[in-house]
């Protein structure tokens, strides 16, 4: 008598649950009719994406921060300008130094050199100042701060999804996703490891288009405007259209 063939395949409409999580969760809409509480279930069954949702919002708040730290520091360096003193050389020329320690460097000891030391000295800390009261006033430091601890709660939260086991083809896009969404210096880098990692999710792609042979993956990958990635979006369209389901 031959063995029973005990192995499971997922029901079709779960297959596409699977898949549809990335793109429904990275662009904040909810599964169709078609997926309904089938996609409810294997999103809340595979912790990968779980832990890829909260490190996408902390990874969306340090985007905001970073822009708006920005901003800001545009606006000091318009208004303001970075603390500078100009300082005379010898040979009839001048430059522009940023701090105590620069000024130090290029003046000397003696009578003439401490003169303009100590003027220069007096230019920088009143152009100090002013930087540091219109910061105050826009709140620019404030800013900086928290696009760090937003920074390192990210990190955390990355670190987390990565010691995480994904359960399902949309987890192991959401690991990679975040993998080039906070490691790629620049799209489509030819340095090791990023070619790589994009192979494999390539390899993921293809392996969820043999699944589902008549449904094709998309993987669109940009660049925000703090210079970091954002993530691969995989999820499903029907046929040319290119609509994501």
């Amino acid at each position: 008598m031959a063995d029973s063939d005990n192995t499971t395949t997922l029901p079709r409409v779960t297959r596409r649950g699977v898949l549809a999580i990335t793109a429904n969760a990275k662009e904040g809409r909810q599964p169709k009719k078609l997926v309904g509480d089938h996609a409810e279930a294997v999103q809340s069954a595979d912790p990968a994406v779980a832990a890829w949702r909260e490190w996408l919002i902390a990874h969306k708040e340090v985007e905001r921060l970073c822009h708006q730290q920005q901003r800001l520091e545009r606006n000091l360096v318009e208004t303001i300008g970075f603390p500078c003193a100009t300082i005379p050389l010898h040979d009839g020329t001048s430059v522009r130094l940023h701090s105590i320690q620069a000024l130090n460097e290029v003046l000397g000891s003696g009578p003439e050199d401490e003169a303009v030391r100590a003027k220069s000295k007096a230019d920088l800390e009143t152009h100090q100042q002013r930087w540091e009261a219109a910061d105050r006033e826009i709140g620019y430091s404030a800013a900086l701060i928290a696009e760090g601890e937003a920074a390192d709660q990210a990190e955390n939260l990355l670190q987390l999804l990565l010691e995480t086991p994904a359960a399902s083809l949309a987890g192991v896009a959401a690991k990679l996703d975040a993998v080039l969404s906070e490691g790629e210096p620049a799209e489509a880098c030819a340095e090791f490891p990023w070619p790589h990692i994009r192979s494999v999710l390539g390899d993921v792609i293809r392996i969820g288009q043999e699944v589902m042979p008549e449904q094709i993956l998309t993987n669109r990958l940009g660049t925000s405007k703090c210079g970091r990635r954002r993530g691969c979006i995989i999820g499903i369209s029907n046929g040319a259209k290119g609509d994501a389901a």
